[in-house]
């Protein structure tokens, strides 16, 4: 299923299936905003003392030729990061993204689909809460305002964001708001808008929509009373970039973005104050040399010294150092997955081992990260799984 017949069948689905070594990159520095406020000190999902199993929840297509069956959940030590055991969580269709409740009793997915919506699932007795229509097409991404009372979603296929209530059982209720990405034009390439990731800044004060199609950051003021969306500002990247993943630094001042067409990754600085994001010169992201390559996401760690990029075709994670407090990152090198197209990679809470989903071999890869110096060591063979995209560790 990983050709053009199925891209041309469903319409939206290049980014299911886009589609290779390293190289350093120039320093990039962007200034400061203006007036910025003190760090935020949103509270971090800490790592618990126990060091038993944890839950590892993995997320498929359903809908290709062996494809999994949903959601997964498996276990994993978090000393030796080894991963065992795997039974079905809930069988949803197509749950290519995931994001777990503030309060760790709920998991959401999108349901990747034509016609997408959102799901829930309560983690205690595994029982599906329900779906909402995301009122678009091929939702790829979801995030859960810090609040806890607003889940966020992107449907890619038809360029737009969606908010939906969470309601105190965790369910999600009925959509309060849904925008189409209308302006800028589609960049270079592009049919439309494809809406990639939608998520709460650091701070809480805004929430932030990145589109590949229009190669632009949208800052949205979200209502916490009403769920409704106001826009505040964009960021552009240069045009043919394709943005597709942002991920913040811990201080809230500087995020990381992966253009995925352009195979480059950018700082960008952002103002809490009024949400402006403003988006850095491109970087290369480690796959110098031949093949083509698209980079999926960014990972920092829980002290903001490293950080880590997803790439697919170079099949890699390039290593950074993150210097200047946030403003500069410096390619330290790629490490090979030991998989085939990293889709997404994640921490564990404690910062202390990395996680892969390699859509095409079908695999999660772990490994050991040193906090010293962000060197990444194998934790083992990779985890078998049924084309994993997503891969969440608690």
């Amino acid at each position: 299923m990983d050709n053009a017949a199925q891209a041309d069948r469903d319409g939206w689905s290049r980014r299911r299936f886009v589609g290779a070594v390293a190289g350093t990159a120039a320093v990039v520095t962007v200034p400061a905003p203006a007036g910025q406020p003190p760090d935020p000190v949103p509270a971090p999902r800490r790592h618990r003392a126990d060091p038993g199993p944890r839950p590892l929840y993995v997320g498929t297509y359903t809908s290709v030729e062996g494809g999994g069956k949903g959601v997964s959940v498996a276990a994993y030590d978090p000393v030796s990061g080894a991963i065992t055991g795997a039974e079905s969580l809930a069988g949803l269709p197509d749950p290519s993204y995931l994001a777990v409740h503030p309060d760790g009793h709920t998991l959401y997915a999108v349901d990747e689909r034509a016609d997408g919506a959102v799901s829930a699932v309560r983690l205690s007795d595994r029982t599906v809460l329900g779906s909402r229509s995301t009122g678009g097409s091929g939702p790829c991404h979801l995030s859960v305002h810090p609040g806890g009372r607003w889940l966020l979603s992107a449907n890619y296929g038809s360029g737009s964001v969606a908010v939906h209530p969470v309601d105190a059982s965790g369910a999600p209720g009925e959509r309060t708001a849904l925008v189409t990405h209308s302006s800028p034009a589609p960049g270079p390439g592009q049919q439309g808008p494809h809406a990639h990731q939608f998520i709460t800044s650091p701070d809480g004060g805004h929430v932030l929509a990145v589109d590949l199609g229009t190669d632009t950051v949208y800052t949205y003021r979200l209502d916490t009373e009403h769920g409704t969306l106001t826009e505040v500002s964009q960021a552009h990247t240069r045009p043919g970039a394709g943005p597709r993943q942002l991920t913040f630094h811990p201080n809230g001042r500087y995020a990381y973005l992966a253009n995925e067409v352009d195979d480059t990754v950018a700082v960008c600085a952002y103002d809490p104050a009024s949400g402006r994001l403003t988006v850095g010169e491109p970087q290369p992201s480690g796959s110098a040399g031949t093949g083509t390559n698209y980079p999926a996401e960014f990972a920092v760690t829980p002290d903001g010294r490293f950080a880590f990029l997803a790439n697919r075709g170079h099949d890699s994670v390039a290593r950074y150092a993150v210097e200047g407090d946030g403003a500069r990152l410096r390619l330290l090198g790629t490490v090979p997955v030991g998989g085939n197209f990293p889709r997404q990679l994640a921490l564990s809470p404690d910062g202390r081992l990395l996680f892969t989903a390699n859509q095409r071999s079908g695999t999660v890869s772990v490994f050991h990260v040193d906090t010293g110096t962000g060197a990444l060591s194998s934790a083992g063979e990779p985890y078998a799984s049924p084309v994993a995209v997503c891969a969440v560790p608690l």
